[in-house]
This record gives structure tokens, sequence and C-alpha cells, in this order.
């Protein structure tokens, strides 16, 4: 296990003079169920801020497709006019990078585009419900596994534990030993959250990130974190910087912008994540400009 320091990774992403917005990669969220809207538009928010060219949001609850004032930018799609159809709305809508779980819930609906995710040819990022999803269904974590383009995964201890159909306790009693049998098991990057989150994948060095603090423990970080992931990595695909090492910087950028709120009195206590979005840029600019 090696301590996180790959901020220098960030030199790659460094813009030229004459860059359009299609050399930085177009990001494609899908979720925001019923009650759930918040948790995408705050990836999408995490995804502008760390510099994605394009951020298409496709929301599951269709009364809050629409516009969002305070970030006009994002480019909102109702998954209902696609109904039954999310092979071909992936064609039509063209991401260059997905990433699938934030409010996504765990419905028929959302089976059926995260069932079309998993199939689409390209990297994938997945979090929250859809890792609970994939617990619950072994021919679809299989077909995870055999997929031939790179996927990074985001759990929390929690949905680390039923991926591995361990308890909650077992993780957090070997953290280094989940992060390992998870990477193993699905073939894939593994962002395992929490105090000092590990990252670990496929013959890789696993790597711990030491920065982080209490203040981002609030609902909404981990939405935030995938937002960041999926951007640095679509940059990534022009820059020549791979899904391991987008997600390794992901997560130490998402950690160091906590920390430099808090250090200049934004929180502990009070942090937000649309707070921590914004930091996001900061992080990264120091990065590539370091």
């Amino acid at each position: 296990m090696e301590n996180l320091d790959c901020l220098d990774w960030a030199r790659s992403l460094a813009r030229k003079a004459n860059a359009h917005k299609g050399d930085h990669g177009k990001v494609l969220l899908i979720g925001g169920a019923p009650g759930m809207p918040g948790a995408l538009v705050l990836a999408g928010q995490a995804a502008l801020y760390s510099g994605a060219g394009y951020t298409q949001l496709l929301m599951l609850d269709d009364a809050s497709a629409h516009v969002v004032p305070s970030q006009p930018e994002l480019m909102l799609h109702s998954a209902a006019l696609w109904h039954g159809r999310a092979a071909q709305a992936l064609a039509h809508l063209g991401p260059d990078l997905i990433a699938i779980g934030p409010g996504l819930g765990q419905t028929a609906h959302a089976r059926h585009w995260l069932q079309a995710a998993l199939q689409w040819n390209g990297p994938l990022v997945l979090d929250a419900d859809a890792l609970n999803i994939l617990a619950q269904d072994a021919p679809m974590l299989h077909s995870l596994a055999q997929r031939a383009a790179p996927v990074c995964l985001t759990p929390h201890p929690g949905e680390a534990a039923r991926l591995l159909q361990w308890d909650g306790a077992q993780v957090q009693a070997d953290r280094p030993g989940a992060l390992g049998s998870l990477s193993k098991r699905t073939g894939s990057t593994v962002v395992l959250k929490g105090q000092h989150t590990l990252v670990g994948a496929p013959n890789q060095t696993p790597r711990r990130c030491l920065e982080g603090n209490p203040g981002m423990a609030t609902a909404g970080m981990g939405d935030v974190l995938t937002g960041c992931i999926a951007a640095l990595a679509a940059q990534g695909l022009r820059a020549g910087l791979s899904l391991w090492q987008a997600s390794c910087l992901g997560v130490q950028v998402h950690a160091r912008a906590g920390d430099q709120l808090c250090a200049a009195g934004i929180g502990p206590i009070g942090l937000t994540p649309s707070e921590l979005a914004r930091q996001l840029r900061i992080v990264i600019n120091q990065a590539v400009a370091h």
C-alpha cells in the first residue's frame, strides 16, 4: 500500500491554445430518479468544474428533466423520451464516458439503464444504486467482469459489503482486503470510500489517500466525487490519462478541495457538496500549473 500522491498527473490535462470543447470529453451522467434529482445535478456540477468539455445528464425523473437555472451549462435529457430504448439513447447521445448511479434508484427502469450501460463499449464509472443493483444480480455482475472497456467502482463500505457478500464490519476491519477482493472479482478500478479512501485495480499497487476531513461526511459528497472522476477520465482519453490514473487523481483532488475549504473556515461543520464542487477547479488548476 502506497500513500496517494498523484497531483502531478494533472499536468497532462493542460490545455493547448487551439483547444475546443470536443478535446475535453463528453460525459453522460445517468440517475436522478424521483426524489433524488439533486444527486445527479451535484455529479454534473462536479463534472463541469472538473473540466469536462460537455456534461450531459440523463434524468430518470421526467418532472426534474429541465434546465437548472443555477447551472445552465448542464445539458438535461429525460429518460422518459427513451422508454425501453436505452441502448438507442446511448448511441444517439454519443458520450465518451458514462457514469451511472447518483440518485439512480433500484427500479426496473433503473436496471434497464444499467444493463444498457454495461453493454455499451466505452469506459464506465459506477456508483451508489448502480452498485446496489449489481450486488443483487449475479449475471449482471458477471457481465461487468467480462467488459473489455475499463470500469471504476466507487463504493462506500456498505456497498462494498453487499457486492462482496460480506457484512459492513468485515469491510471496515480489513479495508485493504476488501479493496483487493472487489477489484479482483470485478476486474475494475475500485475506490473504497471512507476515512483514508483506498484506490486499487488489477496489476496496480493500491493507494491510500491521507487527505480529506470529517466535514466531507455529508450526503452528496460521493456524487461530487463521481462527477470529478468522470470528467478527469473523459479528458484523459485524449490526454493519455488512464481510468486508473483519473480515479486516483479524482480522489486526491476531491479530498484536497475539502481540506482547502476547511482551512479557509468553510467547514468542517456545514461544508456542502456544492461548495466542494466549485473548489475542484481550483485544485486542478493549481496542480496543472505546478
